[in-house]
């Protein structure tokens, strides 16, 4: 978030009306299967909030969230809790259990022989015959087929309509334009307008299934999706690219209190080696996408805290006069190296990703590989041992933050 964001919100869109104080953003990153880390997070959450308490009418206790935003596979968590915000905090657990039914074959298809593995001239060929058939690495027809099965658009809708949240906004990055879009399914009686910043704009209309495709296609391993934009077709990718300011959307909507989610490694602490070995071809692509999915939420959270840290030091009446507000912004992401995570399940991989992988050189994990080898792997891995450790360290992680998780969602 920046001073331009606030500005440019407060000038240009005002709000209509006041927001209630205890609403709530939810702002979910991207990351492939690691976004099971997000379902562990809000499992917890809906524990801390009462989930087995019935409300006062007998049933769940109120979704918490007015406002979702998701990022690739984030975008798909979004759009799973927006289509079920009417079962209260159930809708929190139904997603880790929804994640818990999934395979990486009902998310993706790889056609590989066996003796793949053998060279990287078989792997190659091999990848370059799938790339000519689907247009990336990667057949993404069955995770259509899965998202058709698990998110109920008509539920959005209904959610919308009855007041349950405000909006739901998913992000993609256009390939044709270079432009970043957030687009953004709104209630009836929404008056905010889209806005459009150097690089980023905001598109109103009905979610579908195809923004969600567009929003989780990671560079190079799914295929590029084509939507709607201004009355013609571009073509779009993963909504990490080019995020530059994950948390707009939801200051853009008036959200004063944001809950952020990520994937991304912890911060490598100790002393490092003294003789760095060359990096093996997958430490460079879980390098390389590391850098898509993680580099940009940390800095954009840092810097929502200190303006909203500066705006809490003026003088009562000089806040009041100004025309924007601060944010408090808690931001959750894994305690624990996920790369280690996928290290201990990286043979949970279907064969034919797993073999195509190791002719490639990008699976290796030996000692020589600097640990973060697995990495490319933790993107494509949704099997249940892998995604299940995800989900406990989610849970694990928010439970040590339960006092600032707790103080977030109080009411005034």
């Amino acid at each position: 978030m920046s001073l331009d964001t606030l500005i440019h919100r407060s000038f240009l869109h005002p709000s209509p009306q006041a927001e209630p104080s205890d609403a709530c953003a939810l702002v979910l990153m991207g990351g492939g299967a690691r976004t099971a880390y997000e379902a562990g997070v809000l499992k917890a959450i809906a524990r801390m909030q009462g989930i087995h308490r019935p409300g006062p009418d007998g049933r769940s206790a109120q979704f918490p969230f007015r406002w979702l935003f998701g990022t690739s596979a984030g975008a798909l968590n979004a759009s799973f809790l927006a289509s079920r915000a009417h079962q209260g905090l159930h809708a929190l657990s139904e997603l880790a259990r929804f994640w818990g039914t999934l395979r990486s074959h009902s998310v993706y298809q790889l056609d590989a022989p066996g003796w793949v593995r053998a060279n990287r001239l078989l792997a190659g060929l091999t990848l370059a015959r799938q790339v000519k058939r689907h247009r990336a690495l990667l057949d993404t027809l069955p995770l259509v087929d899965t998202l058709h099965r698990a998110i109920d658009l008509t539920g959005v809708e209904r959610s919308l309509g009855e007041g349950m949240i405000e909006v739901l906004g998913v992000t993609a990055s256009s390939y044709t334009s270079g432009e970043h879009w957030t687009f953004c399914q709104t209630a009836p009686d929404h008056k905010l307008q889209p806005w459009r910043r150097p690089g980023r704009r905001a598109s109103f209309q009905p979610i579908t299934i195809e923004h969600l495709m567009a929003s989780s296609a990671i560079p190079f391993l799914f295929p590029a999706v084509p939507l709607w934009v201004d009355g013609h077709k571009e073509y779009f990718g993963d909504g990490s690219m080019r995020q530059l300011s994950p948390l707009s959307p939801a200051i853009q909507f008036g959200a004063r209190r944001i809950l952020v989610i990520g994937v991304g490694q912890p911060t490598r602490v100790g002393k490092l080696p003294a003789a760095s070995p060359e990096p093996t071809a997958g430490t460079i692509a879980g390098h390389a996408m590391a850098s898509v999915f993680h580099d940009t939420v940390h800095h954009d959270v840092e810097q929502a805290q200190r303006v909203s840290a500066t705006l809490a030091q003026l003088p009562p009446e000089v806040a009041a006069a100004l025309p924007y507000h601060s944010v408090e912004v808690v931001s959750l992401q894994p305690s624990f190296s996920v790369d280690e995570l996928a290290r201990k399940h990286v043979d949970d991989l279907p064969p034919a990703t797993r073999n195509t992988l190791k002719g490639l050189g990008a699976l290796e994990t030996g000692g020589t590989s600097g640990g973060s080898a697995a990495s490319l792997a933790s993107y494509l891995m949704f099997e249940p041992g892998f995604v299940q450790a995800l989900i406990e360290l989610g849970e694990h992680d928010a439970w040590r933050r339960e006092d600032d998780l707790k103080a977030l969602f109080q009411r005034d």
